[in-house]
């Protein structure tokens, strides 16, 4: 495949735009664990895309269903009709997720699942008749995606600076990044189950009757891979069953496996209220998401006469055909090949390539945790965030796709690795490390 000519057309998403242009990275082709360049050259992939390929490239089995779907069914809505794989789907994701989520609210991405679940939240309390819990609790270096929503409760600053005003009835728990007495972690961080407690400060300026729900991803992972100390998300749980606000995890990165467990509410042993899906619901194969909720939250909508809309809610493609049929069997391939579970028998090879890296020059903190890692890099004083962008560069020109936020380098790899292609991202991250 050939170069475009014109470069200028797309504007691009999270992309430092200028410099790309200037030396594009573009790719061709993927397969298994590796892109194609257009220019011939083999990438391994260490980030699973963007955290979503998780089955790995262009598998034939999804790839033959979206085609047979297309073939069969291209597109039919889900509003006040619908097809028969919505359904399926829904009753597969209720038979893999806690046993307390049975319902499935589709969309169409992470950031569309986000914000459906904080809209099923305050749409809860409204038909139970507790219409002051309207505030929604996030977390300082959250992502939810770029929807207002889900930058309103989000805490990553440079998605919000530039977009306000923002969301009302928002707000933030501190972050859990503590490098004074966490630094070099392996696994959950040992002391930080106490910025948990700051949820009572809140639930004290805000009153216990007016929080609708706390929003929390198990794994911070856009922001560098924060992994939560031990018996932090235990004390969150408690916190909201004591008051009455519901619990949301968004699992769009940590779910299907990336731990090691189907989701980070079975790998941690705590279950949220509601569950924001997407990336590896399809392996990124079509753009999908869902949103589980109880059968609690679900049966509070249904009141009132039969032939009213009960949530006013949904997408044009909410459950599309195609990406059902995808969704179905990408779960086949996580069953048949025992993907979900597979990030526990290579964690803690993962984990000593990962540590092996801690004599690397700049680094500042190493975190890691199922098929996850983070290697956070002293910035360069007065130009922040490039020392980790020139090892973005570099790793690329070396044949290894590595992602960069901020001055940490993110890991996120296919669950399909293999222990050879384990010691290659390492041993190719840390020339590119002592390169830079």
């Amino acid at each position: 495949m050939q170069t475009p000519n014109d470069l200028d057309a797309f504007f691009m998403p999270f992309t430092a735009s200028r410099q790309f242009r200037q030396t594009p990275r573009l790719l061709a082709s993927a397969e298994g664990m590796y892109y194609k360049t257009t220019d011939g050259r083999t990438i391994l992939d260490g980030t699973a895309g963007l955290w979503c390929v998780n089955a790995g490239h262009c598998r034939p089995e999804i790839t033959a269903a979206i085609a047979d779907q297309l073939g069969v069914l291209d597109y039919a809505p889900n509003l006040q009709v619908a097809h028969p794989l919505a359904f399926d789907l829904a009753n597969r994701l209720r038979a893999i997720t806690p046993a307390n989520l049975t319902q499935a609210f589709f969309t169409n991405s992470g950031s569309e699942s986000a914000d459906t679940a904080m809209k099923i939240a305050r749409a809860y309390f409204h038909a139970r008749g507790e219409t002051e819990r309207t505030i929604l609790i996030g977390r300082a270096r959250g992502y939810h995606g770029v929807n207002y929503g889900g930058i309103s409760a989000g805490g990553i600053p440079n998605n919000r600076a530039a977009f306000g005003p923002l969301l009302p009835d928002t707000d933030h728990l501190p972050d859990t990044h503590d490098l004074a007495r966490n630094a070099f972690s392996r696994g959950q961080p040992e002391h930080g189950a106490d910025f948990a407690d700051h949820l009572e400060v809140l639930i004290d300026k805000y009153g216990p009757t007016r929080i609708a729900a706390v929003m929390v991803e198990p794994v911070a992972g856009s922001t560098g891979v924060l992994v939560p100390p031990v018996g932090y998300l235990e004390r969150l749980r408690e916190l909201c069953t004591q008051h009455g606000i519901l619990l949301i995890f968004d699992e769009v990165i940590t779910g299907f496996g990336r731990l090691g467990a189907a989701f980070g509410s079975d790998y941690f042993g705590v279950t949220p209220d509601i569950m924001a899906l997407a990336k590896g619901l399809t392996s990124a194969t079509i753009p999908m998401g869902a949103v589980m909720v109880s059968q609690e939250i679900h049966d509070a909508f249904m009141d009132g006469p039969e032939h009213l809309i009960e949530f006013f809610h949904g997408y044009t493609y909410s459950g599309h055909p195609a990406a059902c049929a995808a969704a179905l069997a990408t779960i086949d391939i996580y069953e048949r090949e025992n993907l979900l579970t597979r990030a526990t028998e290579l964690s803690q090879q993962w984990e000593d390539g990962l540590h092996a890296l801690a004599d690397c020059p700049h680094v500042i903190d190493i975190r890691n945790i199922g098929l996850m890692g983070a290697v956070e890099l002293a910035p360069i004083d007065g130009a922040p965030v490039k020392r980790a962008f020139d090892a973005f560069r570099a790793a690329f020109d070396k044949g290894v796709l590595i992602r960069t936020t901020g001055d940490t380098i993110a890991l996120s790899p296919p669950l399909i690795i293999t222990r050879a292609e384990i010691d290659t991202l390492f041993s190719t991250l840390r020339a590119v490390l002592h390169e830079i």
